[in-house]
Formats: structure tokens, C-alpha cells, sequence
């Protein structure tokens, strides 16, 4: 009785297991191909060699120079190791909300030293912004490869599960059954 059972629930598992992998799969293509499609209408170039300075830069962007951002790891490389710095570099590293605080507490929005701090309020929030999505390409890309990984580990759990109960667990006196 348990041999019957467990070739039923490797079948049926089986089976689902390997369709919600192929689901899975094509789940985690359309996710890499719809953020690698974002990406590549914004035409965004990857740093030259020469624009990165400093080593974590480098190290992390290097392999992309002058590529055009296609994928959501040249989107996470780009947001926290360009803009990031560069946004760091420019506010002296104040955050935004720090930045946008002191702008607020200007009384005299007219005089030069509001000028210059909105316009450095203004290039943070750009930068925040572009990061913020850059880095949602990249959530979405991670989304994309954790399922498609998951969409691999189905299709091989449900091919070991179907040919268990399908050729493994059988008795030798299934063939005449099977075929009368």
C-alpha cells in the first residue's frame, strides 16, 4: 500500500513541480528581459574607465566602461557606486534629508546662500530619485534570477519525483497491468 502512495504522490507532485518550474522559468525571463527592456530605453552608458575614481568604483564598474546599462547589476553597481559618491562628494556627505533641512532653515530664499543650497537640494533629490529606480531595476532583476533559480530546482525535483513514480517505484507485475 505505502509503494502505491508514494508512486501516486510522485506522480502528481511530479507533474506540478515540473509546471510550476517551466512557470517559474518563463516568470524570471520576463522579469530579466522587461527590466533589461527599461533599461536600455533610457540609454544609459556605463562610466569610461577614466570617470571612476576611486577603487570601489573601479573595481565594482570597471567591467562595464562605457557599456550601456542593460541589466539590474550594472544598475545596482551604477546607483551605489556612482551616483552614490558623486551625491556624497557634492553634499559633503549630507543625505538629502540633511541637505534639504538646512535649505529649509534659510530665512532669506533670495540671497546666495539659499541659491546655492537649493540648487544642491535639487541635485540631491535627482539623485536620489535616479537611484531609487535604478535600484528598483535591480530589486526586480534579483526577483527575476531568485526565480528562475527556484524555476530550475522545480523542473529537477519534479523530473527525480516523475521517474520515481513513474519507473522507479513500480512492481514487476505493473507491466501486465499497465498494459491489459
Amino acid at each position: 500500500m505505502g509503494r502505491i502512495v508514494n508512486r501516486i504522490l510522485s506522480k502528481v507532485f511530479g507533474i506540478v513541480l515540473l509546471l510550476v518550474g517551466v512557470g517559474a522559468l518563463i516568470g524570471g525571463n520576463y522579469a530579466h528581459g522587461y527590466v533589461r527592456d527599461q533599461l536600455a530605453q533610457e540609454k544609459i552608458t556605463m562610466p569610461a574607465a577614466d570617470k571612476l575614481t576611486s577603487q570601489e568604483m573601479k573595481d565594482s564598474l570597471g567591467k562595464w566602461s562605457g557599456q550601456q546599462m542593460t541589466t539590474g547589476p550594472q544598475a545596482e553597481a551604477f546607483a551605489n557606486d556612482y551616483l552614490w559618491e558623486h551625491m556624497m562628494a557634492a553634499s559633503g556627505g549630507k543625505t538629502y534629508e540633511e541637505v534639504s533641512g538646512e535649505y529649509m532653515k534659510i530665512a532669506d530664499k533670495t540671497s546666495a546662500e539659499a541659491q546655492k543650497a537649493g540648487a544642491l537640494r535639487q541635485t540631491m533629490f535627482m539623485g536620489d530619485s535616479l537611484r531609487s529606480m535604478l535600484l528598483t531595476a535591480y530589486a526586480f532583476w534579483l526577483v527575476g534570477t531568485i526565480v528562475t533559480v527556484a524555476g530550475w530546482v522545480c523542473l529537477a525535483l519534479g523530473l527525480l519525483l516523475s521517474v520515481l513514480g513513474w519507473f522507479v517505484w513500480r512492481k514487476k507485475g505493473d507491466e501486465a497491468v499497465a498494459h491489459v
